[in-house]
């Protein structure tokens, strides 16, 4: 399971009082870390070998996630100049704090936060005998992580509503949208496949967090996804320019 990136408590706050309205057009301007990133012009990443293979105990599940991890370093370090390898950090319960939402999660999940990769590592992924939908989950912080990286998640933040909720609804799927994007080029990059990516998009988010309307429609979901596996390239991934239906 996973909890969502979260960089400021006051934004937390705003994503939890967010409602479900439908999306307008509400296009970006004025903000070019967003819709002009260098990380657009990022080309493919390359094909990395790595073995990970995750048992069911709890020291095999956190060297699997080490490694993971690992290789994304070695793969997105391999494409953009100046990366900054994540650090991943693994512990029985993160605390509430400036990067969760305050509310307690059960199960396992991954986040990134001030630049690093954290999990809450639980039984349900130590003892998961598959590593898809997990890794799903692995790879989403990391795109989060790519995000605060290149300056996204900044201006994520500093973005204005002016008090319409269906905007700032919008802006907020554009951002989740985006890491679900990133998280199919890493994906792609570790060479991993599966028959039906549409279930293993959702299967490890939290219970506690289905009242909230971060992504929007699963089907732009698996749209973004999809791109980014499909192409491997970060320049997939630029939801900030595309119409508001795709972002819906």
């Amino acid at each position: 399971m996973m909890i969502r990136a979260l960089a400021t408590t006051a934004g937390a706050l705003t994503l939890l009082l967010s409602g479900t309205t439908a999306a307008s057009a509400y296009p970006i301007t004025g903000s070019p870390e967003l819709t002009q990133n260098p990380l657009y012009k990022l080309g493919s990443l390359p094909t990395v070998s790595c073995k990970a293979t995750k048992g069911t105990t709890k020291s095999s599940t956190a060297k699997y996630l080490n490694k993971i991890v690992s290789c994304l370093n070695t793969a997105w370090g391999k494409t953009k100049k100046d990366f900054v390898p994540a650090e991943l950090t693994i512990k029985d319960t993160y605390e509430q704090g400036l990067c969760h939402t305050g509310l307690d999660v059960s199960g396992s999940f991954a986040t990134s936060c001030d630049r690093t990769v954290q999990v809450q590592l639980r039984s349900d992924w130590i003892k998961a005998r598959s590593d898809l939908a997990i890794l799903v989950e692995l790879t989403r912080a990391y795109g989060e992580f790519v995000q605060a990286q290149t300056g996204i998640s900044e201006a994520w933040w500093a973005l204005r509503y002016d008090g319409e909720q269906a905007e700032m609804d919008e802006q907020t799927h554009r951002f989740y949208l985006q890491a679900d994007c990133l998280a199919g080029v890493s994906i792609k990059s570790l060479g991993r496949s599966a028959k039906n990516w549409k279930p293993l998009l959702d299967a490890e988010t939290p219970g506690e967090y289905d009242r909230f309307n971060w992504y929007g429609k699963p089907a732009n979901r698996l749209s973004w996804f999809t791109a980014g596996y499909g192409s491997a390239k970060p320049g997939a991934c630029n939801t900030w320019k595309a119409s508001s239906p795709k972002v819906a």
